[in-house]
This record gives structure tokens, C-alpha cells and sequence, in this order.
């Protein structure tokens, strides 16, 4: 199992509401800042940070779809 994204890419974040309900608001536009260790059942995560948060969210892969420049 490999990473699809890399250090310094941006994507989008889907947010997740509670009982992992997709929240209907808009996407950000994030980077990302780490790839994290593949988890035991082979889950991928990264961490990713917003510039417009001062703090950075830990993610699964299947959270995050690529961003695309206009």
C-alpha cells in the first residue's frame, strides 16, 4: 500500500460530522504536512493544515480528494 498524496500537496477535506456523517458545507483547501504511519487494518493518514487554522487535523485518505488549480 502506497500514499496517493504527498508533502506539500494540496486537497480537499471532507468534513465529517458526528457518527461520520459527511457535512454538506463547503471543502477547504488543505496541505498537507506529513505522512503519517499506515495503520494496523491499513488505513492511510496524513496530517493536513488550512491557512486559515492555527491548528493542524490528523485524516484518513478516503477523507481527501485532490485539488485541482483554476
Amino acid at each position: 500500500m502506497s500514499y496517493i498524496f504527498s508533502i506539500n500537496d494540496d486537497v480537499y477535506h471532507q468534513a465529517q460530522r458526528p457518527q461520520g456523517r459527511a457535512d454538506n458545507g463547503g471543502r477547504t483547501v488543505y496541505t498537507i504536512v506529513a505522512c503519517l504511519p499506515i495503520e494496523a487494518d491499513g488505513r492511510i493518514r496524513y496530517r493536513i493544515k488550512s491557512k486559515t487554522e492555527n491548528f493542524e487535523r490528523v485524516v484518513t485518505e478516503d477523507e481527501l480528494s485532490q485539488w485541482l488549480r483554476q
